[in-house]
């Protein structure tokens, strides 16, 4: 059982001066201390925590309102701009930059009275799936040391089924949010592309790119993504968010809900006891009286190489930036301007952000941009005829999450192939811009096991509601 309670919960003792915001933080900041072996956390931020939980308890004291998450703890994945510490992603290059301002996101949750405790750690710019890409430590897997949370969000998922905060936030550019939160038994949230904003996080593939939580249950996924959605003039690919808000019913009935089960990730290469564990939550669906079929994306054995051609090409442009010059790291004892840039992104760049430069790069080069970078645009548009076309037979698609429960530290990470496809279950959504949600599903091995729930674009507070009867059903 956790220490915490839920979010609303939790906010509600706050708010009628029950609990002090004071003690909240003195209890997260504790848990970080005593579980410290899990390499979760990047950095504290343990001052500027105190200082806001004092103002939120003097609020409450003289009878003033406080928002509707007043004192809650929360956990920012390293590569949001926050007040109080280092933005870093993880990376060498970025050592020393301090945020001019704050990311979007940070600042409504922060309006309503969340307080972020700390910055968790995550695969170097965002770039892998088990935080062995941090330039600074591998973040550990809660229910066995010797394996990887996942990643990128691995810290942040981590530090939240570690019971650090009642929930952090993650981001999601190929399932990021999803696979650490399968793999560690959380709950990960990737909103319909565009639903939050991402102005002030540090960007990876701006055309996948999606902001989300991390939590324990799906309500406290649906109140933190109900404070976080809609349109920010600060990032104009943000879009409206729905009129009915996303706080969920009580319990909906399943009845009539027609689920499809994507067949291609039913298929080889999955792990038969996780295909056992997804089959039976699937039948408990039925059961409840969920209408389930069969679909089939033919592209989707595509999405994979189509994602590794798109994500290393934006990841490229979006690097171009970091030239040891306007903030981070700058190598010292250079001869020119031209050295300073190499040797500055030479010596702060891992050999994930090298390898994706230089893959990316040759993709989007002369002679083989139509070659590789169109005929990938091309295949993504594909894609996403076939997902629409899915989603006019059915409401919703059901598959695994990961292929395969969390692996050892250190197993594939000579092997840059292997650990691509550990995305692939999850690159599609992002490629195509569904929401998706990943529960836990139960376990293999005794490590967690994550179901993979897709809905169509906007259609965010109907899939959280689907994830909250199921999350039932499988307690």
């Amino acid at each position: 059982m956790s220490q915490w309670k839920s979010i609303t919960e939790i906010a509600l003792n706050v708010q009628n001066g029950t609990v002090k915001a004071a003690d909240l933080v003195e209890q997260s900041l504790k848990t970080i201390e005593g579980q410290k072996q899990f390499n979760a956390i990047i950095v504290g931020l343990t001052n500027r925590a105190r200082e806001r939980a004092a103002e939120i308890d003097a609020k409450i004291a003289g009878g003033k309102s406080v928002g509707r998450l007043a004192g809650v703890p929360f956990i920012a994945k390293d590569n949001f701009l926050v007040f109080g510490a280092e933005t870093t992603a993880a990376s060498n290059i970025l050592k020393g930059f301090n945020a001019p301002y704050q990311s979007t996101s940070i600042e409504m949750l922060e309006a309503e009275g969340a307080i972020c405790v700390a910055k968790a750690n995550l695969d170097a710019f965002a770039h892998g799936s088990s935080t062995e890409n941090s330039d600074f430590f591998t973040t550990k897997n809660p229910h066995d040391e010797t394996r990887v949370p996942g990643g990128s969000s691995g810290g942040s998922a981590a530090s939240v089924v570690l019971d650090m905060a009642p929930f952090a936030l993650g981001t999601d550019t190929g399932g990021s949010i999803r696979l650490p939160a399968a793999y560690c038994g959380a709950v990960g949230y990737k909103p319909t592309y565009g639903l939050v904003s991402r102005s002030g996080v540090v960007a990876m593939a701006s055309s996948t790119d999606v902001i989300g939580p991390l939590t324990r249950t799906v309500d406290d996924a649906a109140l933190v993504l109900d404070v976080l959605a809609g349109s920010d003039a600060m990032d104009s690919t943000t879009i409206e968010r729905d009129e009915a808000g996303y706080i969920l019913n009580e319990s909906g009935s399943l009845k009539g809900s027609k689920i499809g089960i994507v067949k291609e990730y039913m298929a080889e290469g999955v792990d038969p006891e996780v295909k056992k564990l997804i089959e039976n939550a699937i039948e408990k669906l039925r059961v409840a009286g969920a209408e389930i079929t069969e679909v089939s994306l033919p592209s989707l054995s595509a999405a994979l190489a189509v994602y590794y051609i798109i994500c290393p090409a934006e990841v490229s442009s979006n690097l171009g930036r970091y030239d040891g010059k306007r903030y981070g790291f700058s190598a010292d004892d250079t001869k020119d301007l031209e050295d300073s840039y190499n040797q500055s992104r030479s010596i702060g760049f891992g050999k994930e952000a090298k390898r994706r430069i230089m893959i990316g790069t040759y993709v989007l080069s002369s002679g083989y941009y139509d070659a590789y970078y169109k005929k990938a645009q091309t295949v993504r548009t594909k894609l996403i005829n076939e997902f629409n076309t899915a989603f006019q037979q059915v409401d919703f698609l059901i598959g695994p999450t990961a292929p395969n429960i969390a692996f050892k530290i250190g197993e594939n990470v000579d092997d840059p192939l292997q650990m691509y496809l550990t995305d692939i279950l999850t690159v599609a959504a992002n490629l195509v811009g569904v929401p998706a949600i990943s529960l836990p599903a139960g376990k293999s091995q005794n490590m967690p096991v994550g179901l993979q729930l897709m809905a169509p674009q906007k259609a965010d507070r109907a899939l959280l509601q689907l994830a909250k009867n199921t999350e039932e059903l499988l307690s």
